[in-house]
């Protein structure tokens, strides 16, 4: 028979991730790969992102809605208990021989939980990061104790699932996905993005996405009104917003960029790209601005200045096209003119990104290859001690 391996993904940008992994899963006759969409994708607010799984080709094994019509902490735990409920009863049925998860977000804690409970093992793509200025640095670990196989960005990362107690022999640096589709992904020239997104590109444009952080108290609005200030005063670029996700918080960012789309010609803002849209316009941009994983990941692979904003990335690794600064108006405006010299687009054209060369999904499935048709995985884990001072 078959071993069945179960896909997990609730957001846009953890699908775009976790394609070609799919992709090449497919490819493997002894596996049914079975996708799982639940959270943001399902929910007309954040664009119905399933959608985009289905137009790539693939088939959703099952549709689980989760999520509540807010954005408050307490909605967010109501959230995670409809997430184990409704994800206990979805392993009950088919009980997967692996759960693939990425990322750190919460609704990916609670689908853990309630796959450790019904013993399926996990394999967490991207344990190990350090995002100190938000919550899913804590989930992240979580996720990474809850998990059986592990696959990290760095070797930095790697070393530090391993201090997690996480013996090496299933720990495995694989580089980071994105750089893969960056690499492999057939993306739209500047001419073919102007007529997907029917909007002129003729000006320079920088491309922004920000999120809450979500472990300070009530900053969301005083930080993206900051920002959405520092823009809206370059009238000679343009900026393309894509939206939050379903976080705490993430109403209001959203709520106050489509106010100052309605009032500015030099701001756009879209709910969802999707995979090749996205990179296709981070190609073509002056800059990344804001707070996303992607600007320190993907976008040092197109070289070009990234704008990382407060603290929500703190701890991650940083290419060397990467400006940091404080989420106030004056030190985003300081930051936009120094992506803007010379100096810098030469030095962010020059920068080695160091998550990888792109042959991720490769090195992927010839673990879970090994350890699944193998059958060499054993769930009564030992604790992996490492020698440190104490």
């Amino acid at each position: 028979m078959k071993k069945v391996i179960s896909v997990f993904t609730a957001t846009r940008a953890e699908y775009g991730l976790l394609k070609p992994i799919i992709c090449k899963l497919d490819r493997v006759k002894e596996f049914d790969v079975r996708i799982v969409a639940t959270g943001a994708h399902l929910s007309p607010e954040f664009g119905l992102t399933y959608k985009e799984i289905e137009k790539d080709g693939f088939h959703i094994d099952e549709k689980i809605e989760i999520l509540l019509s807010a954005d408050t902490p307490s909605s967010i735990s109501k959230s995670m208990g409809l997430g184990m409920i409704g994800f206990a009863d979805y392993f009950k049925r088919i009980n997967p021989d692996l759960l693939i998860v990425l990322g750190d977000r919460y609704e990916t804690l609670a689908v853990s939980m309630a796959a450790v409970n019904q013993k399926i093992p996990i394999a967490h793509l991207y344990g190990g990061e350090a995002t100190q200025g938000a919550i899913d640095d804590s989930i992240r670990h979580a996720i990474t104790k809850l998990s059986y196989l592990h696959f990290t960005s760095t070797d930095t990362y790697r070393k530090r699932v391993i201090q997690l107690g996480e013996h090496p022999d299933r720990v495995f640096n694989v580089g980071a996905i994105g750089i893969e589709n960056i690499l492999n992904e057939k993306l739209l020239s500047k001419k073919e993005l102007e007529k997907e997104l029917n909007m002129d590109l003729h000006k320079p444009y920088a491309m922004v996405c920000f999120h809450p952080v979500t472990l300070e108290y009530n900053s969301s609005k005083d930080q993206i009104t900051a920002l959405l200030e520092a823009c809206k005063a370059y009238t000679n670029m343009n900026f393309i917003f894509t939206k939050t996700n379903a976080d705490s918080d993430g109403r209001i960012i959203n709520q106050l960029i489509d106010k100052y789309t309605r009032e500015n010609d030099n701001i756009t803002a879209f709910t969802s790209l999707g995979m090749i849209k996205y990179l296709s316009a981070l190609r073509h941009c002056a800059m990344a601005v804001g707070n996303s994983s992607s600007g320190l990941l993907e976008a040092p692979s197109f070289g070009i200045p990234t704008i990382n904003i407060g603290e929500r990335q703190k701890g991650r690794i940083q290419a060397t096209s990467v400006i940091n600064c404080n989420p106030t108006e004056e030190e985003i405006k300081q930051a936009i003119e120094k992506a803007s010299t010379d100096a810098f687009i030469k030095q962010a054209q020059k920068t080695v990104n160091p998550y990888g060369n792109g042959n991720t999904s490769e090195k992927v499935i010839e673990v879970i290859k090994e350890y699944v048709l193998g059958e060499k995985i054993d769930l009564k884990k030992q604790f992996y001690d490492v020698e440190v001072e104490i």
